[in-house]
């Protein structure tokens, strides 16, 4: 009689497949728990830059490229204008002071030169003629007085006699009053001329009074004229060099236009271009550092110019102590313009990261040195070497400092 075999519910099957399943149910549950969920992207070490973070002193400068200027340049203006007849000298020449450049022609003004000329002789020949009169006047008056005197003088004679003669009959009345009458008509006479000539005496002294002035009006008027006439050659006001002269012969030429420059070769200054972004921090009195033949010379700011165009403005920087020799006008070299004191703080290098993140965050690199994690930070002030460290960075992190522009926004890279 066959028996029934009972099957055991433990059975090693069984067993094997619930610690199996048990087995892959702790590791889900471990992966869900424990494991790195953040996102990775796997990265070549080799093609990215890696830079170490320190602590140091932090310069606050900037660096610019300058520009070589001489150190003062003078522009020419004509002063009158006119047509070009004669050019002495071409751009590039050396000058001294007083040499000629060009001579303007200018007829109106050699016209009016000549009739004010003209106008001045006239008036000249006026004023002798006025003195001349005021002489012959005044002989013509003493030679009238004194005929008057002498009429007078006979006159008085011939009253005082007949007035004795008179009382004792002698003379007639009637003759005595005709002798009176003559007598006082030439001393009025006398008075009369006195006054007449003392009048015009006065009025020749007013008229050549006059006319002094009006001569003097004129003559100053001429040298005037004369002055604007040296001026229509255009002369070099100092010695320098003569860069350029925009005109030719036989080209026309108003007052005030601009005609070219001369140099000033007694010295050089710098002229730099600056990002408006330190607009407010650049300004006379700044120190510089220019590097020239192996050789360090030091210059300061002496003028900031507020005009910003295309997001730059000018700056002006001269040599404290000497020149260097062989420095040419428009030569362009770099140049460290201080913004501040040095101090302490937390660098990191400068690198194409900040493009990417703008400074708020970096990947630095784990102990392992096997990954680099995504971490906040907060950068200050930057010079052309380092950036400031304020919060998010310890000395000895080491940090991806070159473009993040191919990691996306993984969180995580792994080497």
């Amino acid at each position: 009689m066959d028996r029934k075999i009972e099957k055991k519910f433990w059975s090693g099957k069984r067993i094997l497949m619930i610690s199996g399943g048990t087995l892959v149910a702790l590791l889900l549950l471990y992966n869900l728990i424990f494991a790195d969920h953040r996102s990775k992207l796997n990265v070549e070490k080799d093609k990215i830059t890696i830079s170490t973070v320190t602590k140091g002193t932090f310069d606050q400068y900037i660096a610019v490229t300058a520009v070589v200027q001489p150190l003062k340049t003078i522009r020419l203006d004509a002063i009158e204008g006119g047509y070009v007849s004669r050019k002495y000298l071409e751009g590039g020449s050396k000058v001294k002071e007083g040499d000629s450049i060009l001579r303007l022609e200018n007829q109106r003004m050699q016209m009016e030169f000549m009739n004010h000329e003209t106008e001045m002789y006239r008036l000249i020949n006026e004023l002798q003629n006025t003195r001349l009169n005021l002489k012959q006047n005044r002989f013509t008056m003493e030679r009238t007085l004194a005929e008057l005197n002498y009429k007078i003088a006979q006159a008085k004679d011939l009253y005082d006699r007949n007035k004795l003669l008179v009382d004792e009959k002698i003379v007639a009345r009637q003759e005595f009053n005709k002798n009176k009458m003559e007598y006082e008509g030439l001393v009025r006479q006398r008075e009369i001329e006195i006054e007449s000539q003392q009048y015009q005496e006065e009025n020749a002294r007013i008229q050549i009074q006059q006319l002094e002035g009006t001569i003097a009006r004129t003559q100053r008027n001429l040298e005037m004229m004369k002055a604007n006439l040296n001026n229509l050659v255009v002369r070099a006001p100092i010695s320098g060099q003569l860069s350029s002269v925009d005109v030719e012969v036989g080209s026309s030429i108003t007052t005030g236009q601009n005609i070219g420059q001369i140099d000033d070769l007694s010295g050089f200054k710098m002229r730099a271009e600056v990002d408006e972004h330190y607009i407010s921090r650049v300004f006379a009195g700044l120190k510089a550092t220019f590097e020239f033949a192996g050789k360090s010379y030091e210059m300061v700011v002496t003028k900031a110019f507020p005009e910003v165009t295309n997001g730059r403005f000018n700056v002006d920087l001269n040599f404290v102590k000497e020149t260097p020799e062989g420095i040419r006008r428009g030569q362009s070299s770099p140049i460290r313009l201080e913004l501040g004191k040095p101090s302490e703080a937390i660098l990191l290098p400068v690198g194409g990261f900040f493009s990417d993140t703008g400074g708020n965050w970096v990947y630095v690199l784990d102990n392992s040195g096997k990954r680099a994690i995504k971490r906040n930070i907060s950068l200050g002030q930057k010079n052309p070497q380092f950036f400031e460290v304020l919060e998010g960075l310890e000395p000895g992190d080491r940090v991806i400092t070159s473009s993040y522009e191919n990691f996306g926004d993984k969180e995580v890279l792994v080497f």
